[in-house]
């Protein structure tokens, strides 16, 4: 199988090819400049890579025009080309990068809230992730807590408001195309790919900003 994967959730833009099961990559921290260099380094990546079989992207949640470029990119390369197109939570990406089997990934959302989600490997090899406390944008002090022991937390959430109680955390630990890509192969595999209209960003909020009541109440004079 041969497929790339985008994700430009964050301040850092990657990209990946899969070629059967070996992964190359691409990153860059871009704040905000995310179209400008997702489609040339997918280019370099794959310009003698032959003939792509899918495009996996991150989903969300996440910046809300990074979520946007990834999507349209990946709708964009897939119409274009006939292919299929997977979206993969940028949480679940995140409990991916951290490495161990039972991740608190977080978020940070800003305005006072983090997106949230407690991840467990299962199955005969561990190759899935499954939700413990679903995905949920939350306040930080509102944020529940997983059950049992073993988690650790993984994800900028944890640089901005703290450990959350828990006893281990890599805040610098974000979403990559690389553990998109880890992620999709196997649900690709299984024909979980759709059409290219289908894809759509995960946001789990609809507010973009504060209002200006609300941000001199954050930041009074």
């Amino acid at each position: 199988m041969r497929f790339a994967a985008l994700e430009t959730s964050t301040d850092w833009c990657s990209v990946a090819l899969w070629i059967d099961g070996e992964i190359h990559a691409l990153e860059r921290r871009t704040p905000n400049r995310h179209s400008e260099y997702v489609l040339p380094m997918l280019e370099s990546l794959t310009k003698n890579a032959g003939r792509m079989e899918a495009i996996a992207f991150g989903a969300g949640p996440g910046s809300f025009t990074g979520l946007r470029i990834a999507c349209g990119v990946a709708q964009g390369l897939a119409f274009a080309h006939g292919l299929p197109v997977l979206g993969v939570s940028t949480l679940e990406a995140t409990a991916e990068e951290a490495g161990a089997p039972r991740v608190v990934a977080c978020l940070d959302a800003r305005m006072r809230a983090v997106y949230y989600a407690a991840l467990e490997k299962r199955g005969q090899r561990g190759q899935r992730w499954q939700e413990v406390l679903a995905a949920q944008c939350v306040a930080p002090e509102a944020a529940p807590r997983p059950p049992g022991e073993g988690w650790v937390g993984a994800g900028s959430g944890f640089a901005v408001y703290g450990d959350f109680g828990l006893k281990k955390v890599f805040a610098d630990v974000h979403p990559t195309a690389a553990a998109v890509a880890r992620l999709a192969a196997p649900r690709l595999a299984a024909g979980e790919g759709v059409d290219a209209a289908l894809a759509a960003p995960v946001y789990l909020r609809d507010k973009v900003a504060l209002t200006v009541g609300e941000q001199r109440a954050e930041h009074p004079r």
